[in-house]
């Protein structure tokens, strides 16, 4: 016999709750989804989701896993009931990466110019130029009006006080924007009638806004030519790559694509050599100019980095930009925001060690059983210690790896991340949830109201990433 899904049985303690504050007590905005999902058939939500997958497979919203067993495409997990914030608490939350956003670009700028707050001691030298991802090769550089970081995602946490916390700062490739886009064509047809009544705003007009942004950067061009630039089909996120382009109405070009003619980047064409003026670029720096950067390279461009210093091309994000979202330089966020803006952070981070710190390096080696540890350039959720999840093989394997680089590691306290509902067979039950909210720094700085909710759908999981068993939600910025 089916039975009617309800949320009756379903238990949002002991962790913060995204739709309810207690049993059987949903959050402000939350009632109209409810009620709807308490009026469907018996069977109903099961055929909602079975069809919302199906909607998934044939738009083709598939991740790669690299070195994954059976193939290496999967369909993106989806659960279809949405995560919902209310428009005030949203707005406190766009104020705080807009302020994050500017004080960042603006680091970014100083680190390979001037150098101020290298000088004035805000933040430790030696932490800045022995990052991985800084690149001397892009000291004097001075983009399009001084704007590096074009396109970021923010890495939100609400913990159990129902706050959010920066986890982290994404200001290289961030990908996961066409499943935000996605999901959202998806429950428009899986929950019509809310959708009609609920005052949700909107995500569609996000290929419009990155598309400006992009004009934006362009060298004097009456019509400026903007491209995606890929590393071909085999990346992880090439689906979103051919999808950004397809829906701004641009070309999908691969390194081999582009050719440096006469000083300019040019795209080959049938009907000859077509000035390239933007490149969305979504490749690493390393693999940008075999000519600056790896000189192995096949997915760049030789000469692109010489076209990009004489102001001829515009490259989004700018290169170098990845210095921002080193996991040590994190820590210095909020006295960063403080020294070029003169603003208290209205986003805290999370609280977090810095083992290349001999003070910190002692408190998180001796406390590894109640921390999390992070490499600070890994991404993924990869190579990462879960304390109290771990065994005492595993502290003892990775105490090891931080005595040996300590500049290679941060650690933060254990989270008790907020959860929501997921169908879980025949019931609902809660499961861990991010949030990566994009925004767009042009003319001016927008962000997407929601943003990608990520949700481990393991139970009892932290690790919401898709190549570890994550999935999404559509998020819902609505109107109370």
């Amino acid at each position: 016999m089916v039975h009617t899904m309800q949320f009756d049985t379903y238990d949002p303690t002991p962790f913060y709750d995204e739709l309810f504050v207690a049993p059987g007590k949903p959050r402000p905005g939350v009632e109209l989804l409810i009620d709807r999902i308490h009026a469907l058939p018996p069977g109903d939500i099961h055929r909602r989701q079975a069809a919302a997958e199906q909607a998934l497979l044939q738009m083709g919203i598939t991740f790669n896993v690299y070195g994954a067993d059976g193939g290496t495409e999967r369909i993106f997990p989806f659960d279809i009931i949405p995560r919902i914030i209310a428009a005030e608490e949203w707005d406190l939350i766009d104020r705080g990466l807009r302020q994050r956003i500017q004080a960042l670009n603006l680091f970014v700028n100083d680190v390979y110019n001037e150098q101020h707050i290298l000088r004035d001691g805000i933040i430790p030298p030696n932490l800045v130029l022995s990052a991985s991802s800084f690149r001397a090769v892009c000291a004097g550089l001075r983009p399009p009006h001084d704007i590096w970081c074009h396109v970021t995602g923010t890495d939100l946490v609400r913990d159990g006080d129902g706050r959010f916390y920066v986890l982290e700062d994404n200001l290289r490739n961030p990908s996961g924007v066409s499943y935000v886009l996605a999901n959202r064509q998806v429950l428009k047809r899986t929950f019509p009638l809310v959708f009609q009544q609920a005052h949700i705003r909107p995500v569609a007009d996000y290929p419009g806004h990155l598309l400006e942004t992009l004009k934006h950067l362009a060298p004097a061009a009456a019509s400026p030519t903007v491209v995606v630039l890929t590393p071909g089909i085999y990346n992880s996120a090439y689906y979103e790559h051919a999808y950004l382009a397809q829906q701004m109405g641009v070309d999908l070009v691969e390194g081999s694509d582009l050719v440096v003619d006469g000083g300019r980047v040019c795209m080959r064409t049938t009907q000859g050599l077509q000035r390239v003026d933007v490149i969305y670029r979504r490749i690493d720096d390393d693999f940008l100019d075999p000519n600056v950067f790896r000189a192995d390279s096949v997915l760049g461009v030789p000469g692109l980095i010489e076209a990009y210093r004489a102001g001829r091309v515009a490259i989004a994000n700018a290169p170098g930009t990845g210095i921002a979202d080193d996991k040590a330089i994190y820590a210095y966020v909020p006295r960063i925001v403080k020294y070029y803006l003169d603003q208290d952070p209205i986003l805290p981070n999370v609280p977090t060690y810095i083992c290349e710190e001999e003070k910190d390096r002692a408190y998180v080696l001796e406390h590894l059983d109640e921390l999390v540890v992070k490499p600070v350039n890994e991404s993924g959720g990869y190579g990462m210690l879960i304390g109290p999840h771990a065994t005492q093989a595993q502290r003892e394997e990775f105490a090891g790896l931080i005595r040996k680089a300590p500049r290679n590691y941060i650690a933060q306290p254990t989270l008790a991340l907020s959860r929501a509902p997921v169908i879980a067979g025949d019931r609902f039950e809660g499961r861990h949830v991010d949030l990566r909210p994009y925004i767009l720094y042009g003319r001016d700085i927008y962000v997407m109201p929601g943003g990608l909710t990520r949700v481990a759908l393991k139970k009892g999981s932290l690790v919401v990433n898709s190549s570890q068993g994550g999935g999404s939600k559509d998020t819902w910025v609505v109107a109370l």
